[in-house]
């Protein structure tokens, strides 16, 4: 034999590696032109951003981003004269417009809320869910298949299906437009997803770990807080990522339930409104600006994101 023809049946080829490679880099230039084409329109003129057809090269403007932070109104020129030099360059950009600012809008309010509910709901869904997914995992709890098929089945329908139900509920606990209605039912939703998730990773964590630690004096706690917790930072994390996301982006309780006070930024940014109908280049900026914090997120823990879910694939 003048060759050895031996190949692994694990190891992709050459070709496949290539062919996977130009498939994915397709994929991903194929999702990010949305979120390419929303940063553009954000740069844009109001003129520019309606224009048909679409513009690709125009001039860029900061006019999106100072709509959006900012509420205007029309004046005269004499007016405008009055005022003396621009303020700044959204004082200069709106005078442009015979337009001067009025004063702040409300998309930073809006925008603190989704931070503070999002996050704070997170924190709670990830919080029950792993002592939960914790006392499936290590204890015999009675009727534990029928519990968990019944925290699964809240899974089964849309959220949006008790919406009735639950805007009557929060009417009369006086729970409407508050930040802690909306934690705690976005809690609810999100922490049947936490212990189905958590429950398979802490699985996958051996027990004679916990057995050795409890020997050596810890108890049950600290040897759950000490080893337990450590090794499902993993699933923490990959659990916390898909908590985050439906939090953040839930339109329809928001819009439902909140109005003023407790309002967040998906309900708020498709109302900003300009002069002669939708502001797209302020509403651009606005979802541009709202897409930071989740991408920053999951950059941070990518990590841990990518070994969450490969967990568990292979066993020893």
């Amino acid at each position: 034999m003048s060759g050895n023809t031996a190949h692994s049946v694990v190891e992709p080829s050459a070709t496949s590696k290539r062919i996977a490679g130009t498939i994915v880099v397709i994929y991903a230039l194929i999702t990010m032109v949305p979120l390419a084409w929303i940063f553009l329109t954000s740069i844009k003129s109001p003129p520019d951003s309606i224009a048909y057809p679409p513009r690709i090269l125009f001039t860029p403007t900061l006019e999106g981003y100072c709509n959006l932070f900012s509420t205007r109104t029309r004046q005269t020129p004499e007016y405008i004269a009055s005022l003396g030099a621009p303020q700044g360059t959204c004082d200069e950009v709106t005078r442009k417009r015979n337009m001067v600012i009025a004063g702040p809008s409300n998309f930073l309010p809006r925008f603190v809320n989704s931070l503070i509910i999002a996050f704070g709901s997170t924190f709670l869904a990830v919080f029950l869910g792993t002592l939960a997914a914790y006392g499936f995992s290590r204890f015999k709890v009675p009727l534990a298949d029928d519990l968990l098929f019944f925290i699964l089945s809240t899974r089964m329908m849309p959220p949006i299906a008790v919406a009735i139900p639950i805007y009557l509920m929060y009417r009369e606990l006086g729970l409407s437009d508050t930040a802690i209605g909306m934690i705690l039912l976005y809690t609810a939703v999100n922490v049947s997803l936490a212990v189905w998730l958590l429950k398979g990773f802490i699985d996958e964590i051996p027990r004679e770990y916990e057995e050795a630690a409890m020997i050596d004096g810890y108890t049950r706690l600290q040897a759950f807080r000490k080893v337990v917790l450590p090794q499902a930072t993993t699933g923490i994390a990959a659990t916390s990522i898909f908590c985050l996301i439906f939090a953040w982006n839930e339109y329809a309780f928001a819009a439902l339930l909140t109005s003023g006070t407790a309002q967040t930024a998906p309900p708020f940014i498709p109302t900003i409104i300009g002069e002669g109908g939708q502001d797209w280049p302020a509403v651009a900026s606005g979802t541009t600006i709202f897409l930071i914090p989740i991408l920053l997120f999951t950059i941070l823990l990518r990590k841990q994101l990518l070994r969450g879910i490969t967990f568990g694939a292979v066993r020893k």
